[in-house]
């Protein structure tokens, strides 16, 4: 639990020190497309145990990076100027993302309360549940896609 509170912790003022910067664009959207892949990768860790080798420490591990990257303010990485490509650095966020925000705010306050469900069913290691909450993570990270993510 003291791990948790750490990188919960960690996580927060991180956060605080980059919204503290002035970011440019660019910057916005290269520190969040990093998030949301460390986040993928490690649900890909939690799916490869629940196909494969069970490993409830590895799994309890990915979860809390889950949910505390998800739990990070990274709404604050859509800032003006990252509705489209800058810099070098593409983004996949369609324009709808900055004009229906009480849809976005809604969609990302479901999809953390699922990661940190599956942060609380992880520390239990009952794979069978992990895997039930891992598929209602994965079904809150789709909506926003769906809704709100260019092919």
């Amino acid at each position: 639990m003291k791990k948790v509170v750490a990188a919960l912790l960690l996580s927060t003022c991180a956060g605080a020190v980059f919204a503290q910067q002035a970011l440019k664009p660019e910057e916005m959207i290269k520190y969040r497309k990093a998030g949301y892949s460390f986040m993928a990768w490690n649900m890909g860790k939690i799916k490869a145990n629940l196909e494969g080798s069970y490993n409830k420490e590895q799994v309890a591990a990915a979860a809390t990076l889950v949910a505390a990257t998800a739990n990070s303010g990274m709404g604050a990485l859509f800032g003006p100027g990252t509705d489209k490509d800058v810099g070098g650095e593409k983004t996949r966020v369609k324009p709808e993302f900055f004009k229906e925000q009480d849809k976005v705010k809604e969609l990302a306050m479901a999809y953390i309360k699922e990661a940190n469900e599956l942060q609380k069913v992880a520390a239990t290691g009952d794979a069978a549940a992990v895997k039930v909450q891992f598929g209602k993570t994965g079904e809150s990270c789709k909506a926003c896609h769906d809704k709100f993510r260019k092919d």
